[in-house]
């Protein structure tokens, strides 16, 4: 059994790991990124709205008094291990080479999609919606989106996390409604993943946590991009050693990053039963 691996193999386990992350998708694409963040904390500026004042002719300038703030993001490691004995054989099989990809690119991407909602769940959103012992209705919807574009959140890039049950509960009461019914249905089978002005992601029961649920009442977020932020020091590498003691080889995918919310008129709290 050799304990070499080629750099020219690491490099290449490296870069298809990181294609496969990157792929994946997930929250990272609806949130505000700044990237390549020395040390543990970054600060995310927040600025307040203005009002414009009228000049008077030879009058000096008054400033708008614009507010600033900076919001801490806390940055912490991560890592997803697995030992395996594929690179013993001569001939690595490549579909579990590949499956191994997907499983440490998937664990890593799932834990960047809980920093965010963790960082949605712990705000105090700019406005909650009781589940009003109902079920996600087209009624909630339309609430969330008055109140965003009540705080002058702009009408693009507004995002909205729910669960399977959640999205199912929205196609039967919309049953009645014809053409809501054709645009959730084509949501539910995933032709379709704007709805409202909205982009829905749906949010499946994970290990990492996903959306929270307590006693059958599930909570999730309707926000803009810009009301998140994400931070990340190290982007996902991926490294492949051999562990004498175990025999056997330890891949890792490592990354960096932490998220908080920046502005809570950008984020709504959306209850319903489940």
């Amino acid at each position: 059994m050799s304990a070499n691996l080629s750099s020219a193999a690491q490099q290449l386990f490296d870069s298809e790991v990181k294609h496969v992350f990157q792929s994946a998708g997930g929250l990272k694409d609806t949130v505000t990124n700044r990237n390549d963040v020395i040390g543990d904390i970054y600060k995310f500026r927040a600025m307040g709205k203005g009002v414009a004042n009228q000049k008077n002719t030879s009058a000096d300038v008054v400033a708008m008094g614009i507010s600033h703030s900076l919001i801490n993001c806390t940055l912490q490691n991560w890592n997803a291990p697995e030992y395996t004995d594929i690179f013993d054989a001569k001939e690595v099989n490549f579909d579990e080479k590949t499956e191994l990809q997907t499983t440490i690119a998937g664990a890593l991407g799932r834990r960047r999609d809980q920093l965010i909602l963790d960082a949605m769940d712990a705000a105090t959103a700019g406005t909650v919606i009781a589940h009003g012992s109902a079920g996600l209705t087209l009624a909630k919807l339309i609430t969330a989106s008055k109140s965003l574009t009540d705080k002058g959140v702009p009408g693009s890039d507004r995002h909205i996390a729910v669960s399977a049950a959640g999205l199912e509960d929205l196609l039967s009461v919309t049953q009645v409604q014809s053409s809501d019914y054709n645009s959730v249905r084509s949501l539910v089978s995933g032709e379709l993943d704007t709805f409202m002005g909205f982009k829905f992601h749906v949010i499946e029961t994970r290990a990492e946590g996903g959306l929270d649920i307590a006693s059958n009442v599930r909570e999730g977020f309707a926000w803009h991009s810009s009301a998140i932020g994400l931070a990340t020091g190290m982007e996902i590498t991926a490294k492949v050693d051999w562990v004498p003691q175990k025999t056997s080889w330890l891949c890792n995918g490592m990354m960096k990053a932490g998220s908080v919310v920046r502005d809570a008129h950008g984020l709504v709290s959306i209850f319903w039963q489940e």
